[in-house]
């Protein structure tokens, strides 16, 4: 132990005298983020970085002692790092470990504007050492200025003055000592603290908020009596999109851009520093025709001015190639500027019966499909039900999966809650995670599990009935084709691979399944144009406050989802009278938008066969 401490004050020894004071670093002075259409033409230039430096005599001393008493009580007084901290650090790297410990407001500066965001033992000893010459050549005011100048808050906002303007509209210097605890909270994460992102976040900022007021008080940075004064959260204005970000280009950027997160580990803070040049997988042309869809259905069934209720409704969409599972086009409400929650990737709206066919799954892949013994089915009951034909969609197969393909084109809830009870709803959900759907979306497997009551993304669920039409494979859906940072590829955006998650007689047969249905949901004369299509709905049985229609064919996996919403922000309201009697049977809204986009997807491909001469 004691050599392998004597190895490591060395090292620290050596990266102290070989460190000098550099320049800022690029990322201090960031440059836009570009994003490009799959075909390779501009979409949208956000940036440059919102940044605007002030001295510390214009940031009030309430919003300096909240960030000093959030982030770092012993500033005033450290050398610049924390002992305690650089002992576990110490310890941790001895027993074999990485170098980490808690970073001070001087490492954060240090970090900010020295060096870059790699995790390496190397940067974190320069970060020290910087943070240590830092603390005896500059003052604390001098450093705790630069910190405030230069920190992320969210809302692309960099150091205090932009925050404020951004989460008040007013200068930084106009703050009180409330809304200067906000500012705070937002240091620990901008966007998982915007009240503004939703009701989660909100609870985040507030409780964020009230931890950084008590902490300065605890500090005796701030009266209990002054505490008192301040017991009402200061409320943020509503975000502001810049122009280029409105219509459905925001809500195709912030997609993009949580695919970077998940695949390359981008964080939103990164991607607020600019210098990145992001090529999507999104069809500019794709993504006008789904606007052109639902905005035509909806201004054809709904009348806010006749119907109140209709002023509720909302839409979401989302259109994958059943290839490769790059997202082609998706529709994520009215205006991103407007209205800031994708409705493509909401995880909150139940899905319904558009989930039978993962029950099915189950139950075929807990049997054997290929040879036709499907043991849940018998199981269930239901082959002692008396299953009447459907006229020209019955074919020869095993008498359960006959009477489930009917049971699935009638909408029987009865006969897939059974079903479900019979596989077991954990089976279920784990047909329904492995073919594309994420496990928090997922309700609890109880006995209703099967009817639906879990909550997917448009994304998610064209996805996963993606895996259908490629017999079984499954490929994450996926946004960003690739992507550049000051002109150096980014790593981890290498084209998600497919892997095998069902019997490929299993997909065949759902794929057989949900042809009975498209059969029985979409007239004669679009179903002969698109050629053959597979498809999944609700039912005016669910009584659920969603309806969906998920079809595929060759090409295309869409995903359609309609629903009302509370506007002041009380949840989900019940699609029921009188936004069905605007909209037909319940699943009718859905299944225009569906019906009208694929149409047009499908005309474009053949008057673009005709001009190639094919």
């Amino acid at each position: 132990m004691f050599l392998g401490f004597a190895a490591v004050a060395g090292l620290v020894s050596w990266v102290y005298a070989t460190t000098t004071i550099p320049d800022p670093n690029a990322d201090a002075q960031a440059e836009a983020t570009v994003y490009y259409w799959a075909d390779g033409t501009q979409m949208v230039s956000a940036g440059p970085v919102n940044r605007q430096s002030v001295p510390l005599s214009e940031i009030p001393l309430s919003l300096q002692n909240a960030a000093i008493a959030a982030e770092n009580a012993d500033f005033r007084s450290d050398p610049g790092f924390s002992v305690s901290g650089l002992a576990r650090a110490a310890v941790n790297v001895v027993r074999g470990g990485e170098l980490q410990g808690g970073s001070t407001i001087t490492q954060q500066y240090v970090k900010n504007t020295f060096l870059t965001q790699e995790q390496s033992v190397e940067r974190k000893l320069r970060e020290l050492c910087l943070a240590v010459k830092l603390s005896r050549s500059r003052s604390k005011d001098q450093i705790l200025q630069g910190y405030l100048n230069t920190s992320w808050f969210g809302r692309n906002s960099y150091g205090v003055q932009a925050a404020a303007r951004a989460y008040y509209g007013t200068d930084v210097r106009q703050l009180d000592p409330s809304r200067s605890a906000l500012l705070v909270a937002l240091l620990k994460n901008g966007d998982l603290h915007d009240p503004a992102l939703g009701e989660e976040h909100r609870r985040r900022a507030e409780a964020r908020w009230r931890y950084v007021l008590d902490r300065q008080v605890e500090l005796g940075l701030m009266t209990r009596e002054e505490r008192a004064a301040y017991s009402v959260f200061p409320e943020p204005r509503p975000r502001e999109v810049a122009n280029g970000l409105a219509g459905q280009v925001g809500y195709l950027v912030d997609a993009a851009n949580k695919d970077l997160r998940n695949r390359a580990g981008l964080t939103p803070e990164a991607l607020g520093r600019g210098g990145y040049h992001i090529r999507t997988t999104f069809d500019r042309a794709a993504v006008e025709r789904l606007r052109r869809a639902v905005e035509g259905a909806a201004d054809e069934a709904l009348d806010p001015a006749l119907r109140a209720a209709d002023g509720d409704v909302q839409f979401g969409a989302a259109s994958v190639r059943t290839a490769d599972g790059s997202v082609l086009a998706l529709y994520g409400g009215p205006d991103a500027t407007r209205h800031f929650a994708s409705n493509a990737d909401t995880a909150g709206v139940p899905v319904g019966s558009a989930f039978k066919p993962f029950v099915l799954a189950a139950a075929l892949e807990q049997g054997d499909a290929a040879r036709g013994e499907d043991r849940a089915v018998a199981g269930s009951g239901l082959l002692d039900t008396a299953v009447p034909p459907l006229a020209g969609v019955d074919e020869v197969t095993s008498s359960g999966t006959l009477a489930l393909r009917r049971a699935l084109v009638r909408g029987d809830r009865d006969a897939f809650r059974r079903l479900g009870s019979a596989v077991g709803p954990r089976q279920v959900r784990n047909v329904a995670i492995a073919s594309g759907l994420l496990p928090h979306s997922m309700a609890e497997p109880d006995s209703s599990f099967a009817l639906g009551t879990s909550t997917p993304s448009a994304i998610r669920m064209a996805g996963a009935y993606a895996t259908f039409a490629r017999e079984g494979q499954r490929t994450a859906p996926y946004s960003v084709a690739s992507a550049t940072y000051r002109g150096a590829p980014l790593e981890g955006l290498e084209r998600p691979g497919g892997r095998q998650v069902m019997a490929p007689q299993t997909a065949r047969e759902l794929t057989r399944a949900l042809r009975d249905v498209a059969v029985d949901a979409v007239d004669a004369g679009t179903l002969r144009s698109l050629g053959p299509i597979a498809a999944g709905r609700t039912d005016d049985g669910d009584r659920l406050p969603a309806a969906w229609f998920v079809g595929y064919g060759e090409e295309l996996s869409t995903a359609v989802t309609v629903f009302r919403s509370d506007s002041e922000g009380g949840g989900l309201l019940p699609l029921d009278e009188p936004v069905t009697d605007a909209a037909g049977r319940g699943d009718t809204l859905p299944l225009r938008v569906w019906s009208t986009y694929m149409k047009a997807d499908r005309e474009q491909a053949s008057t673009e066969r005709t001009r190639r001469g094919l």
